[in-house]
Parts: structure tokens; C-alpha cells; sequence
């Protein structure tokens, strides 16, 4: 195991924990205890099946803490640990304000903007419905309120409007990770600048619901492609026709015209939309 370089805990959900911690690691940066999901039931026999970044913990024999709830049971057990600051990536859970206060060089995220812009759950999502040119990822630190905290390091990519969710996730949690160590290491030496976010200039996003997915065919080619890109994981895209619903698995935008190749009936399998 490599040196540890700075005192700090983790919190990680999936599916950015365990290529972010892999990033960190082979920089040194390893943490003092892993705060992760509780296990879950999964596969057919439904056995408690522990997540990714637990699996990723045990393996590099990193303590583990998977709380239901954030409360002073955990909070506890978190003080048995010794910690300057703590790292945040897609937990999935609000972090209560005594919890962001408790470490001494206090909490930091990853998200995936340019913030101000995009505050909130959705923001590559966003950025792909909305057509942006140019979205990126911002390293912040937490405060009371979300996403709203100072800007320790950002970093911009350019789009091109044809990027597809799973894409541009990936681009931007490897950006994300580099600029993580660069941050920690700024800390480490004492050298990390917080930079005001200017609050007038934030929008925010919302949490992605299921009905989000639905398309309407007779809408203009270019809504219908971005829809398709964004919601590729979930919720995908779909229509209905003939009151039976059609989930949409292979579409393309070829002379400013959406063409959908292939869809899943309800109830049935893949099959070419022209049939």
C-alpha cells in the first residue's frame, strides 16, 4: 500500500466511486475509512450483495461504514477516525451541515458542470437536452446549501451534440479524478484557493423522472435526438402508439432527420422499427 499523503474520508457512490478511489490510490491519496451504501438484495436469490466500492474497500483493506441514515449513531462512529478533510463523489445522500463542518479543511465534491450553472442531480443530463456547447467539472466545497459552495478547480470540454450520456459521464469522471488529485494535493501542500461562485449567474436542474423519457415522434428531429442521447441509462426514451408502449434501443440523426432503427414493444422483444 502506498503512502498515505493526507488524512482524509470518503464518501462514494456508484458508479463514479471505485474509477475515482483507483485514481487516488495510485497517487497515494488513499483514504482513512470508505462511507458507502448499505448492501442490498440482488440477483435472483436475493442475497445482500455489498456495493462496488465496498468489494473496492475490502480489497485494499480500507475500513468501510454503510449507514442507513447520517444520524449521530454514524456520526460516532466516523469520530473514531482521524481526518482532516472529507471527499465526496455521487453518494447519493444530503450531507447534514454538521457533518460538512466536522472535518477541519471541511467536505469537497466533484460535480459535473461549470458551476454556477447546473446546480443540482442532472446537470450532464442538462447539458446534453439543453444543446450546450461546452459543459466541464467543477471541485467545490461543501456548504450549507447545494452546490453552492467555492470553487477550488474547474476544467472545461467542448461538445459537439452528438455525445451519448454513457460518453460523456466517463469523459468527465476522468477529468473529474485528475483534478481531485491535483486538489488534494493543493491541500496537502497548503496551496488550495477557494473562488466565490457568482451566485447571480446559477441555474439548477432536476432529479430525472420516468415519465422525462417520453417522446413525442411529431416533435422536431433535433429534440428527439438530444432526448435519446440523455436518457440512454435510464429512463431511455420511448413512445406510445396504438396505446402500446415502444422503448426505443438504436435511433441516429441523419439529415437533421431522427430515425429511429430499432425499439422494444411492450411485453416483447428487440425488433427493426420498420417492422
Amino acid at each position: 500500500m502506498p503512502n498515505k499523503l493526507l488524512q482524509f474520508i470518503f464518501f462514494g457512490g456508484e458508479p463514479l466511486s471505485v474509477p475515482t478511489l483507483e485514481m487516488l490510490y495510485n497517487n497515494g491519496f488513499i483514504p482513512e475509512v470508505i462511507i458507502c451504501n448499505p448492501d442490498k438484495p440482488a440477483d435472483r436469490n436475493l442475497e445482500l450483495t455489498p456495493p462496488p466500492t465496498k468489494v473496492w474497500a475490502d480489497e485494499h483493506s480500507i475500513p468501510t461504514l454503510q449507514p442507513d441514515k447520517l444520524d449521530e449513531a454514524f456520526m460516532s462512529e466516523l469520530r473514531a477516525f482521524s481526518f482532516k478533510l472529507g471527499v465526496v463523489v455521487a453518494y447519493g445522500k444530503i450531507i447534514p451541515v454538521n457533518i460538512v463542518n466536522l472535518p477541519e479543511l471541511g467536505l469537497i465534491n466533484i460535480h459535473p458542470s461549470l458551476l454556477p450553472k447546473y446546480r443540482g442531480p442532472s446537470p450532464i443530463v442538462s447539458a446534453i437536452l439543453n444543446g450546450d456547447t461546452e459543459t466541464g467539472v467543477s471541485i467545490i466545497k461543501l456548504d450549507e446549501e447545494m452546490d453552492h459552495g467555492p470553487i477550488l478547480a474547474q476544467e472545461s470540454v467542448t461538445l459537439t451534440g452528438n455525445e451519448m450520456i454513457e460518453e460523456l459521464e466517463a469523459t468527465l469522471a476522468s477529468i473529474g479524478s485528475k483534478l481531485l488529485v491535483n486538489v488534494l494535493t493543493q491541500f496537502k501542500d497548503g496551496t488550495a484557493v477557494e473562488i466565490e461562485q457568482d451566485h447571480s449567474k446559477a441555474t439548477f436542474v432536476k432529479k430525472i423522472e420516468k415519465s422525462d423519457g417520453e417522446i413525442n415522434l411529431a416533435d422536431k428531429a433535433i429534440v428527439n435526438w438530444s432526448k435519446y442521447r440523455a436518457y440512454r441509462g435510464w429512463p431511455s426514451t420511448f413512445f406510445f402508439k396504438e396505446g402500446k408502449r415502444f422503448k426505443i434501443t438504436d435511433a441516429v440523426l441523419e439529415n437533421d432527420n431522427f430515425i429511429i432503427k430499432k425499439v422494444i414493444p411492450e411485453g416483447g422483444k428487440e425488433i427493426d422499427y420498420k417492422s
